[in-house]
């Protein structure tokens, strides 16, 4: 208290103090207006207790903050190289830049990849190649009981939601699925005017709170459901599991950052917390969760419904394949998230450590459906990393049909990877909801920046399938892409991942010995 009084005294009299040498000699009231705040600002720094650096080193401790704050700049701009970046590297952001600005992609002088590194990855090409013509290809999402199939593009943008995103960046991206014929994920936090106004194709995603089609309490509400779930723009339902960034873990909006807006589009009441479960409260088993599935096609009017799931226990996945021979009953789609996955923010343990990473998940799911006989059925999409036209050709040569693509149409919209997503201080206007900075982002402009990226992606998606000699996705195989395990050492994904039996997981005699554990510890009527 003492202390505090004596700069309250000071604070009056040097005011004064000063203005009365400046009479006398104006240098030296220049010399103290510099030297005077520096002094303020040691006695504050010797009195706080809270950072021992700025106690024992007044003033010079404060520069070891302000280069902390400033480190990811200037590692991205000055450090790091074109190819060890984290999480995505400078080579792969120049050209999601480049592709979204329809400026030259083309590289000189060679590749900057060291070939002969493990874990380094191609494509063979064929001497008898192919002339691209459908730069334009659609997958057919729906089975039997859909009446209302959808032609999916291979590429797609994949879930974030208003409020993760703000207004404009929702806008700009689906303004770009509008402009180039592709789908856009809402996200769990449902349909919003952002979605629903430029009018491209929507993929309704409904996660564990029920967001835009729940009742007061916080349970599914059919009517509400289908009350959007008809509407034309949605093309497609997917249930939201687990995500590849936290799975199995829910979430919870605090009432402080609630808005009125949030609160009617997610049909939530003002005033509380809202709060994302882990799991769902309308299904509690695998015959129950196909059981909603069936529901939910019936209540859009036959349009595609999947889930999406981050893959963690083996056996929990099986007994969701037992489920659906016990049944009958099958999804449409089912969205693998990689362990890999983003997003604006994520306890770290869960990012780093939970979850199967994209690759693994997919061979898994990819043959597990082969193993019960339905995979040409139900179409599997694949999420996590998806920058180019290579990580596209390798996901789906390794089993998927199509592919969802987050920060790489983030990008497109002019992400610089601050990675400030989880601060609301986004500098470019994507993630935040900081209506200043949203208001930096012109959806017009960027609509149509989406568009290209997607549409160059596809296209040297086409012209790399031509070059193997291949005229469409469905002739992709795990044999078709090489990986360098160790210096010679070379294996393509079907020697990397062998595929087992068609229908052999039916048959006690023919189920592989490493898939046996797990497949009899699933139980359809247990997760």
């Amino acid at each position: 208290m003492l202390v505090r009084n004596y700069f309250q005294i000071f604070a009056v009299a040097a005011p004064i103090a000063v203005l009365g040498l400046s009479l006398l000699w104006s240098p030296v009231i220049w010399l103290l207006v510099l030297i005077i705040p520096i002094i303020i600002i040691g006695l504050i720094d010797m009195f706080q207790e809270r950072h021992a650096i700025r106690r024992l080193y007044p003033v010079l401790g404060r520069f070891r903050y302000m280069l902390e704050s400033i480190r990811p700049e200037i590692q991205q701009y000055f450090v790091e190289s074109d190819t060890n970046g984290t999480p995505i590297p400078r080579e792969f952001r120049s050209l999601i830049y480049q592709r979204a600005k329809g400026a030259r992609d083309t590289r000189p002088f060679g590749t900057i990849f060291d070939v002969n590194r493990a874990g380094y990855e191609w494509i063979n090409h064929s001497l008898q190649p192919k002339h691209a013509t459908n730069v334009n290809p659609r997958v057919k999402f729906g089975g039997d009981k859909c009446t209302k199939p959808y032609m999916a593009s291979p590429l797609n943008i994949s879930a974030m939601s208003y409020g993760a995103l703000s207004g404009n960046a929702i806008k700009a991206l689906n303004k770009g699925a509008k402009i180039g014929g592709f789908s856009h994920n809402t996200g769990e936090g449902s349909l919003s005017p952002y979605h629903l106004e430029p009018g491209g194709d929507i993929v309704w995603q409904i996660g564990t709170g029920y967001f835009g089609c729940r009742t007061e309490g916080g349970d599914f509400d059919p009517e509400l459901f289908k009350k959007s779930a008809t509407l034309d723009v949605v093309k497609m339902i997917e249930i939201k599991l687990s995500q590849g960034a936290k799975p199995g873990h829910g979430g919870i909006l605090p009432a402080a950052k609630l808005t009125e807006e949030i609160a009617k589009i997610r049909n939530v009441p003002m005033g509380k917390d809202v709060v994302s479960p882990p799991s769902h409260s309308a299904f509690s088993t695998p015959l129950e969760l196909l059981d909603f599935i069936e529901e939910l096609r019936e209540l859009s009017g036959g349009k595609p419904v999947g889930f999406k799931l981050c893959i963690g226990r083996r056996d929990e996945f099986l007994a969701i394949c037992k489920a659906m021979k016990e049944s009958g009953k099958l999804p449409d789609f089912i969205t693998v998230d990689g362990g890999e996955g983003g997003t604006g923010a994520a306890p770290t343990e869960m990012t780093n450590s939970v979850g199967t990473p994209l690759k693994d998940a997919l061979v898994f799911v990819n043959q597990a459906l082969i193993g019960i006989g339905v995979r040409k059925k139900v179409r599997i999409i694949a999420s996590g990393k998806i920058l180019s036209a290579f990580h596209l050709l390798r996901i789906i040569a390794l089993g998927a049909d199509a592919a969802n693509s987050a920060r790489g149409m983030m990008m497109a919209l002019g992400c610089i990877q601050s990675r400030s997503c989880n601060t609301d201080h986004c500098p470019t206007g994507i993630a935040t909801q900081n209506q200043a900075r949203a208001d930096g982002l012109v959806v017009s402009d960027k609509g149509v920046r989406v568009a290209a990226f997607h549409q160059a992606t596809v296209e040297n998606l086409v012209e790399l399938l031509a070059a193997a000699g291949m005229d469409s996705l469905e002739e992709l195989e795990p044999r078709h892409i090489n990986h360098r395990i160790s210096g010679t050492n070379i294996k393509t994904y079907e020697q990397m991942y062998p595929c087992i039996g068609h229908d052999c997981l039916l048959s006690e005699d023919s189920i592989p010995e490493s898939w046996k554990d797990d497949w009899h510890s699933a139980q359809a009527a247990s997760f």
